[in-house]
């Protein structure tokens, strides 16, 4: 279908700069007792407003007296750590320096990379310190106490701008040193100083393509100055924003939220897919009014291949994104996945272009898909390795819309050149911040969903997962449950990281929901627990159809949704998964006085075997965990169930968990967490040559012994 008569009723303003506000605090900046704290509290309020700092871009230095391991007084410099972001950085992530040993350096020419790296770890007053920032000597060879070096919005609008040196001196006169774009270290430093010495008048340094070096004689005064630097600058982009329409206008509407939520849905397991060839993404999307703006755009198409509006975008969006020429009002879904099916591919294919084109001796490729996917309508995707990485994927790009918007205002938009921007893209001193991060998880770009995720065996199969790194959504029929054990999980192990959702396995319309909140909030799916259960107890003769149809519909119909509804996507996606059934010892043994439970539990487990033999051309492994008697964190062994299985062995149900431990050939209990250790080997790549098996967590049941 076609969308030419859904198209948005909202209207898109011409968005303007937001003035940057002064957030510093005369009553939290006094609590700070060393010139290190106050450093502190100055970088965190730099970093916390996006349009200031980038994630993890910007720097801030401090020059101070310290005692030394002798009890001399020695001239250090407090510099941020290479791979902090300002934002939530504490005094451990700053390295300390001796000015007496960086000093000398001003006489030298010129320093490589490497000269200088090595040179500052001699320079360390404390080697468990972090290695210090890559733009350290910017900050020491200038002659001030507090030194602020950021990225601000409306700042790289002037520097990206092909006439911004002449806007700059309209808008600050001779109080500024423009330095031309040079890659950061020792040359860059030099030039800065230097423009710094030659100009009396200099407040600021603005860098082409880059950003911003303000400074200060006490902290305030540092974090006061950037701030009114900005602000100048944002009214002057504000005026000049009022004479014309942004981006030269609007070439297409946004189709409806409802719209655009609907067709997300479709693609993005599509689009995933692509983004995941060589290693799996999870993807997030925007589609806020500065985006759709820009992406509805008569100028987006061209504008966005002109490349990165900041050096520190490189690494998380590289040079460019991927355009996705569609037309919201004449087209549909099909011809966009098709569109973004060649789209990916090209993109792909020119990444590994500009790789050989550019490339140093050792230099290894990263994956080639695109990390920032442009799509008219419809708004922004972005890719990264988990959720985190995927959202400062598309922070950076906010950033980039912002200064495009600025640019054109006053001029054209100018970048670095493709050399400069793969210089950048793959500057070991660059690289080397990746290298901080954490390893990566088994499971960190996977997506897990969970029915009965509220539950003891679903909360422990999550947690399980969660602990190796994967996203998981918890779907259950109890929605407070859910929503508690997703909090807790995400106060534990990161925002994001869980999904509640509310669904009624035995309701098609609130399943294909659920899955459409997962792909909404990851991009698609990976692995599914089909969890979801009750039990009841009763002679044959005392079964009611009410009571087999309960047992049919949670326990078989539910499956088959769940299953059926993860297959789809899966197969999509076109990158495998794996679906773990959770069964029971009465899936191969015949309960007495369970007909109607341990009969629909052997179906699920067939129904899991004959998944498995669709499933496996498509990469989709289905294999069952056969457990019995869970007792512990429960819902079924706190109903009726406990009493009936009790009364069908004639013991009482406090008897009933030694009873299950005595019947074992190991003597032992079963817990969730058992479950769930055998729930992530079958979602692991431990397993990959797997399926259509099942596995008993059950202690050892002689009587349920496969045969």
């Amino acid at each position: 279908m076609c969308y030419d008569k859904n198209r948005v009723t909202e209207t898109l303003t011409n968005w303007r700069f937001t003035m940057t506000e002064n957030l510093w605090n005369e009553t939290e900046a006094a609590k700070m007792s060393t010139m290190l704290e106050e450093l502190v509290y100055r970088s965190n309020l730099l970093g916390s407003d996006r349009a200031v700092a980038n994630f993890g871009g910007g720097n801030t230095s401090v020059k101070t007296t310290e005692k030394d391991f002798r009890g001399r007084d020695t001239e250090v410099m407090w510099v941020k750590g290479s791979g902090s972001d300002l934002a939530t950085m504490g005094g451990n992530h700053f390295t300390s320096l001796r000015m007496d040993d960086i000093r000398p350096l001003m006489e030298r020419e010129e320093m490589s990379d490497e000269e200088m790296v090595e040179y500052l770890s001699h320079c360390m007053v404390d080697s468990r310190h972090p290695r210090s920032s890559i733009e350290t000597l910017l900050h020491a060879f200038l002659p001030y106490t507090h030194v602020d070096h950021t990225h601000p919005d409306a700042i790289i609008s002037i520097c990206c701008a092909d006439n911004g040196k002449n806007i700059a001196e309209e808008i600050f006169g001779d109080r500024f040193v423009w330095v031309p774009y040079v890659r950061p270290g020792f040359s860059l430093s030099k030039m800065i100083a230097d423009g710094v010495k030659n100009n009396p008048n200099a407040e600021m340094v603005l860098m082409e393509k880059h950003g911003l070096v303000t400074w200060g004689e006490t902290s305030k005064e540092s974090y006061d100055h950037t701030i009114s630097v900005i602000q100048e600058a944002e009214a002057y982009l504000s005026r000049k924003m009022e004479q014309q329409e942004n981006f030269g206008g609007p070439k297409y509407e946004a189709l409806s939220k409802e719209k655009r939520e609907t067709v997300l849905a479709e693609i993005l397991p599509v689009l995933r897919g692509e983004v995941s060839d060589e290693k799996k993404m999870l993807l997030t999307y925007a589609d806020d009014n500065n985006v759709l703006e820009f992406v509805n755009s008569k100028n987006a198409k061209e504008l966005s291949q002109v490349g990165a509006a900041c050096p520190d975008h490189l690494v998380h969006t590289k040079r460019v994104p991927l355009y996705v020429d569609w037309d919201p009002a004449s087209e549909d879904t099909e011809v966009l996945k098709q569109k973004i099916r060649e789209g990916a591919a090209s993109f792909k294919e020119e990444y590994k272009n500009y790789f050989d084109r550019n490339k140093n001796e050792a230099d290894e490729m990263f994956e080639p898909a695109p990390r920032v996917i442009l799509i008219p309508g419809i708004g922004m995707v972005n890719s990264g390795k988990n959720l985190k990485m995927s959202n400062v994927s598309g922070d950076l790009y906010h950033r980039a819309i912002e200064v495009m918007k600025g640019s054109t205002a006053l001029g054209n938009f100018v970048s670095l050149n493709e050399n400069e921007s793969y210089n950048i893209e793959y500057w070991p001193l660059e690289l080397y911040k990746l290298s901080l991060a954490p390893p990566e998880a088994e499971f960190s770009r996977e997506i897990a969903f969970i029915t009965g995720g509220a539950g003891g065996i679903g909360s422990a199969a999550a947690r399980e997962l969660l602990t190796r790194g994967a996203h998981v959504v918890l779907a259950d029929l109890n929605e407070e449950g859910a929503r508690d054990k997703a909090e807790e999980f995400n106060q534990e192990f990161g925002t994001g990281r869980a999904l509640p959702v509310k669904m009624d396995v035995t309701k098609e319309d609130l399943v294909q929901d659920a899955y459409v909140k997962t792909i909404l909030a990851y991009g698609g799916i990976d692995v599914i627990v089909n969890n979801a259960g009750l039990a009841t107890s009763s002679p044959l003769e005392e079964t009611t159809l009410d009571e087999w149809n309960l047992n049919m519909n949670v326990l078989g119909t539910g499956y088959f949704l769940v299953a059926r509804e993860a297959f789809k996507r899966m197969k999509e996606q076109g990158t495998g998964g794996s679906m773990v059934f959770i069964g029971s010892k009465n899936s191969v043994y015949a309960g007495k006085n369970a007909s109607a439970y341990s009969s629909v539990k052997a179906m699920e487990a067939h129904l899991a075997r004959c998944i498995a033999a669709e499933g496996g051309e498509h990469g989709i492994r289905v294999n069952s965990v056969l457990p019995d008697a869970v007792l512990q964190g429960s819902n079924i062994w706190t109903s009726a169930w406990r009493n009936e299985r009790a009364a069908a062995y004639g013991i009482d149900p406090d008897e009933l968990e030694e009873h299950y431990r005595q019947r074992t050939t190991l003597k032992v209990n079963i817990y969730p967490e058992d479950i769930a250790e055998a729930i992530a080997f079958f979602a692991s790549s431990k397993s990959l040559k797997t399926t259509g098996a099942m596995v008993t967590v059950d202690g050892g049941v002689p009587a349920a012994f496969a045969r």
